[in-house]
């Protein structure tokens, strides 16, 4: 509704207001185009009221016009994001891909990096797991890099803070893929509960999870994405980083094979 009245208010001052204020008393040679502006605003309640009638018949008679508004102004968003998103991966670019806070798995001298921000409890995320697990075995010279993006509640928080308690003491991801894929691929909601029986399931020393949850590199490593992800624009999961373009959704394997295949030309 706000997007409609913005394009209608533009398409008025295009196509009617600014074609009746030229009909003003033109600026004299000497007055600048600054003083002669203000005769836009010089309709009287019953000019504009009949405006207003006019502006709503060519609206009603010639929709298209709103809907190719609409358009360009959907193509104007997504082309601001993407360069600002561009910007952003640059001026991160190391923290986004070389981290010593994230889990790195594949390959991890790749010459391609993609990076993924996830939630243990996103049903998306649920759903691309596959094609995660499908990039690793089939693509030799990839690096993928999972980070942390808890943003469905305090059970998200929990499993969060398990999961990178569990990459510190595996740093090489060996028990982590297990770990990862029974958490995110098991059924009902993920937390502390859940997680802890994942990892203890897996193998990993229970003990020292118990303990490094508390740990500044877990809060650490939770709040550099959370910066990361807002820098990004990223609002939602998954969301993947690949070369110097943020992919959002679960778009599926042949899609993120092929953002992989573009970086790597």
């Amino acid at each position: 509704m706000i997007s409609m009245l913005r394009i209608s208010t533009a398409v008025a001052a295009t196509v009617l207001f600014v074609p009746l204020a030229s009909a003003q008393t033109p600026a004299t040679p000497t007055e600048s185009p600054a003083v002669a502006a203000p005769a836009a605003q010089a309709f009287s309640g019953d000019q504009r009221h009949e405006i207003e009638g006019i502006v709503k018949d060519y609206l009603v008679s010639h929709p298209e016009v709103l809907q190719a508004a609409m358009d360009a102004l959907d193509k104007h968003q997504k082309e601001a994001e993407a360069d600002k998103a561009r910007a952003t991966i640059k001026d991160n670019n190391a923290t986004i891909f070389n981290s010593t806070h994230q889990v790195v798995l594949g390959n991890p001298q790749g010459n391609v990096t993609m990076v993924e921000f996830f939630d243990y409890n996103c049903g998306f995320c649920k759903h691309a797991l596959p094609d995660m697990m499908t990039l690793l075995k089939t693509d030799p010279n990839l690096k993928f890099v999972l980070k942390e993006f808890p943003v469905l509640g305090p059970g998200s928080v929990e499993a969060a803070r398990v999961a990178v308690a569990a990459r510190m003491q595996d740093p090489n991801g060996k028990k982590y893929i297990e770990f990862h894929q029974k958490l995110l691929g098991g059924r009902g909601p993920a937390d502390k509960a859940r997680a802890l029986a994942v990892a203890k399931d897996v193998g990993y020393d229970m003990a020292r999870i118990e303990k490094d949850m508390d740990s500044d590199e877990v809060k650490t490593t939770i709040d550099e994405n959370m910066k990361l992800a807002d820098a990004l624009g990223v609002n939602g999961t998954p969301s993947y980083v690949v070369g110097n373009e943020v992919v959002v959704g679960a778009v599926g394997i042949d899609e993120l094979k092929a953002k992989i295949d573009a970086d790597r030309k």
